[in-house]
């Protein structure tokens, strides 16, 4: 029992408590601001964190290789059920239908998705050019073009960036990856540019409107790129919120105003319908200033490292491809997550790991991060036939 607790990254187990602490204490100010029935939000979201914990350590100390042995692909299939079934039997939210019943089957299927490639690439008999990226954007298509379907676009976006990684540890057709990552970074500031042209002010509507047709993207979707580049066109509409955010971020000052008297949030300038989820940086922010967000960036930077870490370190390839596929995703959460809240990219309906209420990722995001325990844990023996 010691020698096992002893090979534990206590770095990524204390960064993951601390977070999921300083989320706590987001959502109690968060759900003050909100009606009464969100007052105790913050004492389901610590019951959820206290009984994932124990399965935490339940799956940190089983071998992941008997985990992705047994439960990958039956995982992986039940995802792609569920993924279907929300389209057809779910509950529409704002414009999309993303939880069926009382979870999001696009938070779980992250999990299942990580593990799958982790499974089949970690095991590769054949050779890894065109023939095995091509059998990993079938198994990633199918997922993703549901998750979109809902529409979910950015939760499909987060798992690109965790996918590519693990494709290249595998050494998978490594130079038509990058070459498709590059092509994929110009095709998006191409875009970027041409919202940039048909938006600017005292644009030709004519010439506008043709530009706007060209681009693949909905008109939602366009009016986000466009608060991202001029926020202030519309500062009481479509760009108030990315506006009230950068407030509430710096009201806070070095030292914050305390927790539970942030004024932005308190008062609802900060719309509470984002304050508890995508937007919750910007309530802690506020209330515990520059060296309370330094410090929830050093844990992210902590959290994502220590998994890089447990990868490098890694026995096999299949444990340095769990690690690592989860450990990008969590960064690329947070990352997107803390950089829309400044205004630095555009707006996305991504939640902040282990801080935005919310719990179905909160689930997922601890049982992944159990799973990467468990590569730190075993990685130095060998699966028992």
């Amino acid at each position: 029992m010691f020698s096992v607790l002893r090979r534990l990254n206590f770095v990524s187990f204390l960064s993951t408590v601390a977070l999921a602490a300083c989320g706590t204490v987001a959502i109690y100010s968060a759900g003050h601001a909100r009606e009464r029935i969100f007052y105790d939000m913050w004492k389901d979201n610590l019951a959820t964190v206290l009984f994932m914990l124990v399965l935490y350590f339940v799956l940190a100390f089983v071998d992941y290789r008997k985990i992705l042995k047994w439960f990958s692909i039956p995982a992986y299939a039940g995802a792609i059920v569920l993924l279907a079934l929300v389209l057809v039997f779910g509950r529409e939210i704002y414009g999309g239908k993303r939880w069926l019943w009382f979870f999001q089957p696009s938070e779980i299927s992250k999990l299942c998705i990580i593990a799958l490639f982790a499974h089949v690439f970690g095991g590769w008999k054949g050779r890894r050019g065109f023939k095995a990226f091509l059998a990993a954007a079938l198994l990633a298509g199918a997922p993703l073009v549901l998750i979109a379907c809902e529409p979910d676009l950015g939760t499909a976006l987060t798992l690109v960036p965790a996918l590519a990684a693990m494709l290249l540890a595998a050494g998978v057709w490594r130079t038509g990856i990058v070459a498709i990552m590059a092509a994929a970074v110009f095709a998006a500031l191409a875009v970027l540019g041409a919202v940039h042209e048909a938006e600017k002010p005292n644009a030709d509507p004519v010439r506008r409107e043709k530009i706007l047709n060209a681009l693949p993207l909905k008109k939602h979707q366009v009016k986000r790129v466009k608060t991202f580049l001029y926020p202030e066109s519309d500062p009481l509409g479509d760009g108030y919120t990315l506006r009230q955010a950068k407030i509430s971020i710096g009201c806070g000052g070095f030292s914050g105003k305390g927790i539970g008297k942030g004024e932005a949030n308190r008062l609802k300038f900060l719309p509470p319908s984002v304050s508890m989820n995508d937007f919750i940086f910007c309530v802690w922010a506020e209330e515990t200033g520059f060296v309370g967000s330094a410090a929830l960036i050093s844990l992210y930077a902590a959290l994502a490292l220590s998994g890089v870490w447990i990868a490098l370190t890694a026995a096999d390839l299949p444990g340095r491809l769990l690690a690592l596929g989860f450990s990008v995703l969590v960064f690329a959460h947070a990352g997107i997550n803390t950089a829309m809240s400044v205004g630095m990219l555009p707006i996305t309906g991504l939640p902040l790991p282990l801080m935005s209420s919310g719990r179905t990722f909160l689930v997922t995001v601890l049982l992944g991060l159990g799973l990467v325990q468990s590569v730190s844990i075993h990685n130095k023996t060998k699966e028992k036939q």
